[in-house]
């Protein structure tokens, strides 16, 4: 049986974005044939913490993905982040993902603590609390992504595609 795995992304939220660089990966990688796996798309999310939890959280009753890969953009970065946790005033919440594991042999990707306090940690933590809520098993990973350029798209791209690929084998 194929896994079934949900991808998110976020719409611009600034000016001068032309679009969201989590929005241009998942684009790419909803162009390939290759993949042997179950993907379902929830792009150009509101910049809106509840609203963006909201929208997730009716998918997964949906789809009931074997696991979800959210994704934001994070211009300040320069490689891929996966984060390990999220955190909403003292609570802190945990990916049961085991993320050494999942990025091993990549090129260049980080895990990181800082999921920042925009609405990409809102929707991470909104998810993590949701699917322990619901008693779920579901993987769940955040994942940030950089300014996508010429000079760094094909590692990026690699990089994320292994993320896709080890999830499903776990």
């Amino acid at each position: 049986m194929k896994k079934r795995i949900l991808l998110t992304s976020f719409d611009i939220w600034l000016p001068h974005q032309q679009s969201n660089s989590s929005d241009d990966l998942l684009i790419e990688v909803g162009k390939l044939n290759s993949l042997v796996y179950d993907l379902t798309f929830l792009r150009q999310l509101p910049v809106d913490g509840q609203l963006a939890s909201s929208q997730v959280q009716a998918k997964i009753e949906v789809v009931q993905p074997n696991y979800i890969i959210l994704c934001g953009m994070a211009e300040s970065r320069k490689q891929l982040s996966v984060e390990k946790i999220a955190s909403k005033a003292e609570n802190i919440l945990q990916t049961t993902v085991d993320l050494e594991q999942l990025v091993a042999k990549a090129t260049a990707i980080e895990i990181s603590d800082d999921c920042g306090k925009f609405v990409c940690e809102h929707l991470y933590y909104s998810v993590l609390d949701y699917l322990r809520q619901h008693q779920l098993t579901i993987g769940c990973i955040f994942v940030h992504v950089p300014v996508l350029t010429q000079e760094n798209f094909g590692g990026i791209f690699a990089d994320f595609l292994l993320i896709v690929d080890k999830l499903a084998l776990l």
